[in-house]
């Protein structure tokens, strides 16, 4: 029997064995972590938020993690119109944060499928990006996580925003 994904055949048609090959090829992210968020935006996001820090923080992992799903998911049905709302909301929320390259990477799905639409095509071309997506957003959740820790050790520079 050939190699299953989320209980689904692995063939080169499926759209999903094809998101899972790219996402082995790219499990490990190319940036140095420091790279993934810029601390000064995360430090100003921290103290504009106050005491909610923690609990928004909680709803970007709660909706990043649907979104992604989701994401995901419109890739495999070929739906150009339900990647746009989850890419969205991944963009908009990771910069709040200060995570530049996750939001950029989702922007440029959000407008990709956006494109899609109006030329009613469906964006195939994506599918590196949306591969890239999940290990991106986990590391990035890991980084954001571990900063907002009360337990972890943070460095002087970090605390200070820099």
């Amino acid at each position: 029997m050939g190699a299953r994904y989320r209980g689904k055949a692995a063939s080169p048609v499926n759209p999903l064995f094809t998101l899972w090959r790219y996402a082995i090829q790219v499990d490990t992210i190319d940036s140095r972590d420091e790279e993934l968020v810029d601390w000064k935006v995360h430090a100003r996001t921290r103290t504009q938020l106050g005491p909610a820090f923690v609990r928004i923080l909680g709803y970007l992992r709660e909706d990043g993690d649907k979104s992604v799903e989701r994401i995901e998911d419109a890739m495999h049905r070929k739906d150009a119109t339900g990647l746009v709302l989850p890419a969205h909301t991944v963009k908009t929320e990771a910069r709040q944060f200060g995570a530049e390259p996750l939001g950029a990477l989702a922007e440029e799905i959000e407008f990709a499928a956006r494109r899609a639409i109006e030329g009613h095509y469906f964006p195939d071309d994506l599918v590196p990006q949306v591969a890239r997506l999940r290990p991106l957003y986990a590391r990035t959740i890991e980084l954001l996580e571990r900063d907002a820790n009360p337990l972890c050790q943070r460095t002087p520079a970090r605390a200070a925003g820099a």
